[in-house]
């Protein structure tokens, strides 16, 4: 067994960034300038509340006019953007059939098809975000973990031209960056994550207890050999996929003003840009996406999670093996999907990654239920009073957008800075991504966060789904978040009810 190596890089103090001395800009994005008008309008309703007897002025339209009606069932959040055109429904459903389709390892009868690992974690999009919602940990060893992998890395590494405070890793020399659990026939997979969980019971203010599972994450059966001694490993289960064109969409200007990285105003909160070198543009870019805030858009994210977890080459990762190291002979000589002259050499050509982009940012954001219900009024004002919002951000103006209508000037509620935060120790994986350090993560976006039962059949939450309740993710919270969680902790129970309440309209 394998246990993770710890390192002093990992917890390394964040420095802050000389924002002067990096540009960043939104070209991913078609942005028409903002008017005087305009911003006139966005300083009113991005005021913050000061009455809480009643919701304010379209809250319940979570992604703006952009918001679908939310579904009884699971495919609440398999539902395209509510304003989009007709015309665009077709790019919309080639997406998803995209994203729901099942590769295979080379050489097969059906071509088309082909290229999947020879290393994989899944065979189609679809595996991990089933119904396009959050993934799981495993229920017990052994099971497998579709929906769910191991990042891994280890001290070294070149540090990318451009972007202060990076921590400078590299991928494992023999396992890469990431463990693949699965194998194409003739191959042997290149190990499995196993997880031992210990509860840790906490005593709340008024004498409640809650057991906390606490988890410990191994490599184990590794199949090409011992990994470097200092292998830093990283869970993470997959991310639910509503939003993610809104979440795109708001200005850099607007995420960068929340940055408080010397905690200039005494809050105890210092969140900080995540910043990437893109693949696509070859600059620096803000990091929107990944629980480090390690994609700058939609479109490298999806390129990044073709090649990583399937395998598969696109524009963005040419390279048809995915993940494998030159260590591993076997997976480099092994036959991929591409072919001179078809789909430009690729197995994800332009215009099919394209078209998963398409899908993926138009997944619409349900609306909010029991908006104006006094339970979740309460638990909303608490959420303000114990500044839960210095890191969930409620709401933001999308950038005016040329073609993109659907994200175009929306009034949005993700309830996310979409900045770094040191959650404590507690929730550190002690692996260092970027400019992350091994305690720090992105602020995750709450809306839809109420209806995961409902769609992915569980109530598991974090990066690793330790957390079993909403309550159980609050009480996991340390460092910058350590203040808002002590309060929540020393609130009477039906004010943590009402806290509870609320997140479950969101």
């Amino acid at each position: 067994m394998v246990r993770p190596f710890l390192i002093g890089l990992a917890t390394l103090a964040p420095l802050a960034l000389p924002l002067a001395a990096q540009t960043l800009d939104d070209r991913h994005l078609p942005v028409l300038p903002r008017t005087a008008e305009d911003q006139a309008k966005i300083d009113v309703v991005l005021a913050p509340p000061t009455d809480f007897s009643a919701p304010e002025r379209f809250e319940a339209m979570s992604a703006g006019a952009a918001t679908v009606r939310a579904r009884d069932n699971a495919d609440a959040f398999s539902i395209f953007s509510e304003n989009m055109a007709f015309e665009a429904e077709m790019d919309f459903k080639l997406g998803n059939a995209l994203f729901r389709k099942t590769w295979v390892a080379a050489p097969s009868s059906t071509k088309a098809s082909d290229g999947l690992g020879p290393y994989y974690n899944a065979r189609a999009c679809q595996d991990c975000h089933l119904k396009d919602g959050r993934g799981h940990p495993p229920a017990n060893d052994g099971d497998g973990s579709v929906s769910m992998f191991l990042r891994l890395s280890v001290p070294g590494g070149p540090s990318p031209e451009g972007i202060a405070d990076w921590l400078v890793t590299q991928p494992d020399p023999v396992y890469g960056g990431q463990l693949q659990d699965f194998a194409a026939p003739g191959h042997v997979p290149e190990g499995q994550m196993h997880v031992e969980w210990t509860e840790q019971p906490v005593t709340l203010a008024d004498g409640a207890v809650v057991s906390l599972r606490a988890p410990v994450y191994s490599l184990t059966d590794p199949g090409h050999g011992a990994p470097s001694p200092d292998l830093m490993l990283s869970p993470r289960v997959a991310p639910q996929m509503i939003g993610l064109g809104m979440l795109e969409a708001i200005p850099v200007a607007d995420i960068l003003a929340l940055a408080d990285p010397d905690d200039a105003d005494g809050d105890g909160i210092s969140g900080r840009p995540a910043i990437v070198p893109s693949v696509e543009f070859g600059v620096p870019m803000l990091g929107r996406f990944g629980y480090k805030g390690g994609a700058a858009s939609i479109r490298e994210q999806s390129a990044a999670a073709f090649s990583g977890d399937m395998g598969l080459s696109t524009p963005l990762h040419p390279d048809p093996w995915g993940d494998c190291t030159p260590a591993q002979t076997g997976c480099r000589a092994a036959p991929h999907g591409q072919e001179p002259g078809v789909r430009d050499g690729l197995e994800v050509d332009g215009p099919s990654l394209d078209l998963v982009t398409f899908y993926s940012r138009n997944l619409g954001v349900p609306e909010r239920r029991g908006v104006d219900d006094p339970q979740v009024l309460r638990g909303k004002e608490l959420f303000y009073g114990l500044n839960c919002t210095g890191c969930h951000n409620p709401k933001f103006v999308t950038a005016r957008l040329d073609g993109q209508p659907e994200q175009s000037f929306q009034l949005i509620w993700p309830y996310t800075d979409l900045l770094l935060h040191d959650m404590g120790p507690g929730l550190a994986d002690n692996r260092p991504e970027g400019r992350a350090t091994g305690s720090e993560w992105k602020t995750p976006p709450l809306w839809g966060i109420g209806l995961t039962e409902q769609v992915s059949g569980h109530s598991f939450f974090l990066h690793d789904g330790r957390a079993r309740s909403l309550t159980e993710a609050i009480l996991w919270h340390g460092g910058e978040a350590q203040a808002p969680r002590d309060a929540f902790a020393a609130l009477p129970e039906p004010d943590r009810a009402a806290l509870i309440a609320f997140l479950e309209s969101l």
